[in-house]
């Protein structure tokens, strides 16, 4: 049986999968031009290679029409709904690391705590008669993180491109987006609250449970894991 495994199709991601296979023993390349998204494997006679994007391998390994995929974790857990029952984690990747953080105006200076910030908008909606707007993509992972903190008055509003320009454009009251090194939300006057990150992502080799459980575990012996 053919297992199919697939990697972002492209960029620091790609070659970074590239270079954790071949670490492992398995050589990955692309099998065409930049623009195709064939690829090849040497080292694994059942393995097959696709390149999608980062954001199309959660939805494919759900619908099982995919093996194994790489992907972030953040990705995974935002788009499957119950998703420890749709895939399996197999191994921490070591590189794409990346926060989910909530982040606020700078300016706001008695906002540094989770609990600041809920004051804020409880406030906020007393002011205005509408909740606080927060722009996302993440709408799953941050409503589950803001329901554990007993956080009510907000809104979610979604971005997919941009996030942190919605404060200044008056879109959005706050944030909540992914971050490596935060200099993109300072550059915005942004600043991430003073709390643990929602969550904490890197890249990660996904198994669908609707693949062969035994051609996965001889995989995964045969990358030494």
């Amino acid at each position: 049986m053919m297992l199919k495994l697939a990697v972002p199709s492209k960029g620091r991601l790609m070659e970074q999968c590239f270079d954790w296979f071949a670490d492992h023993g398995v050589r990955l390349s692309r099998s065409g031009s930049d623009r195709e998204y064939a690829g090849r494997v040497e080292g694994v006679e059942n393995l097959s290679l696709q390149l999608l994007s980062a954001g199309e391998i959660p939805r494919e390994l759900g619908a099982g029409r995919i093996d194994l995929g790489v992907t972030g974790t953040d990705l995974v857990r935002e788009k499957l709904a119950g998703w420890r029952s749709v895939v399996t984690e197999l191994a921490p990747m070591g590189f794409g690391h990346a926060d989910l953080v909530l982040a606020v105006p700078a300016g706001w200076r008695d906002c540094e705590t989770l609990d600041d910030f809920a004051a804020i908008a409880r406030d906020f909606r007393r002011a205005h008669g509408f909740r606080l707007r927060i722009a996302t993509k993440y709408h799953r992972l941050v409503r589950a993180w803001l329901s554990a903190h007993e956080v009510a008055d907000y809104q979610l509003v979604d971005s997919q491109g941009a996030t942190e320009g919605t404060v200044a454009n008056l879109t959005a009251e706050a944030i909540a987006d992914i971050t490596s090194s935060g200099e993109t939300l300072r550059a915005n006057h942004l600043k991430i609250l003073g709390e643990p990150p929602i969550l904490q992502s890197q890249a990660t080799l996904f198994a669908s449970r609707a693949a062969n459980a035994d051609e996965v575990a001889a995989l995964m012996r045969k990358l030494g894991l």
